[in-house]
């Protein structure tokens, strides 16, 4: 009977979490907060706000980004996808993942990469860097 290891090889070990986030990180330029908040006002780009509706609700929502439970990313950014958010319209969509505090973000970045969206990225330091920055919240 043969063990189904996974994405992993036979011969690979397990990474830590830390491990993993320098590995999937290494693959694309994350963004800083002032960027992201041009590139929204520019309409350059979709802001996706990912954190869970105890933070939201807590700390407030970044006007104009498109809140997204994790849970139901891929189903609704996928442009060829039959559950997708109307603002997923192609493949070259610049996206930018909002987590708390740009962890969760990361790995929600490889998952949209591995789907086509090449153009994915997240917010360095996640809502706290925005709401740090002073950039609009609101409650």
């Amino acid at each position: 009977m043969r063990e189904d290891r996974g994405v992993r090889g036979s011969d690979e070990q397990p990474v830590g979490i830390d491990e993993l986030l320098e590995r999937v990180r290494a693959g694309y330029e994350r963004i800083e907060a002032p960027e992201a908040h041009s590139a929204l006002l520019a309409g350059d780009a979709l802001l996706v706000d990912i954190r869970y509706a105890a933070l939201r609700e807590r700390d407030g929502l970044v006007p104009g980004a498109l809140v997204v439970e994790r849970n139901e990313l891929e189903w609704r950014l996928d442009p060829r996808g039959s559950h997708r958010a109307p603002e997923a319209t192609s493949h070259d969509l610049r996206v930018v993942i909002i987590c708390n505090e740009g962890y969760a973000s990361s790995l929600a970045v490889a998952s949209l990469h591995q789907l086509g969206l090449h153009r994915a990225t997240d917010l360095v330091g996640g809502f706290q860097a925005w709401r740090a920055a002073g950039l609009p919240v609101t409650l």
